[in-house]
């Protein structure tokens, strides 16, 4: 078992999208960047580690990751890991499926035949990037009137009727920059479309059609750099009067 000990002061995701802590200081610029820290932790356990080991941790949720005093992010808990030995990154096992994490965040493949690659932590942590993007846990009882399987399945299906963004959690659909007049509210959307676009393709069904965590944050990285210039091109900026 390894278990990251951290100073977590400002206690687990989990806890803000189910509503025990505040919210509203989850701006959509720091929900980006919870989501790009968390993916970088993903790549380093796939990709990254010493000795070419691999690690799948098979159990990617809200309460599973940290935030620091900053709301700087990792992953917490690895009990339910996996080591792959070296060179084995594209290869995948067959596992005993007694063990296989959060009912709302498994992998269908891995559910339905016990195949684990390193894409089923992909499809858990997309599944955290739609409570991300909606405020709320996958396992929401708004979701379960819907599907059993919680909020992948009803966000995949919003998407094809085109109907996702009315699922976008208020806070940031009306958050507007502190201490600014901004020109409109809420994230930017070429900021919004990049997150759901990278969102959408962690949570289909086939393990070879995700996304690598790489390309992940490539694109987290890019819905990031699309909010902050947003945020930096609608500041109005007011020229001091002269006292004459």
């Amino acid at each position: 078992m390894i278990l990251v000990i951290d100073n977590f002061s400002n206690g687990f995701l989990g806890e803000y999208l189910e509503n025990l802590k505040d919210k509203w200081v989850l701006t959509w610029e720091k929900r980006l960047k919870i989501c790009i820290d968390v993916a970088h932790g993903l790549h380093y356990i796939h990709s990254q580690m010493e000795d070419q080991k691999m690690i799948i941790n098979r159990d990617i949720y809200g309460y599973n990751i940290g935030l620091d005093e900053n709301l700087g992010a990792k992953i917490v808990y690895f009990g339910n890991s996996v080591f792959l030995p070296p060179n084995q990154e594209d290869k995948a096992l067959y596992l005993n499926k007694d063990r296989i994490g959060r009912t709302c965040h498994i992998d269908p493949q891995y559910e339905k035949t016990g195949k684990l690659k390193r894409e089923s932590d992909v499809y858990g942590f997309g599944v955290v990037l739609f409570e991300i993007l909606c405020g709320r846990l996958a396992y929401d009882p708004i979701y379960l009137k819907e599907s059993d399987k919680g909020l992948a399945p009803v966000a995949r299906q919003s998407f094809r009727t085109g109907t996702l963004e009315e699922m976008i959690d208020p806070i940031i659909k009306e958050e507007t920059a502190q201490n600014t007049f901004v020109l409109n509210r809420g994230p930017n959307k070429d900021s919004l479309h990049t997150f759901i676009s990278i969102a959408r393709q962690c949570v289909v069904e086939t393990q070879d059609q995700r996304p690598t965590v790489k390309v992940v944050v490539n694109e987290l990285k890019k819905a990031l750099f699309f909010q902050v210039s947003h945020r930096s091109n609608f500041i109005l900026w007011f020229p001091r009067s002269k006292i004459v």
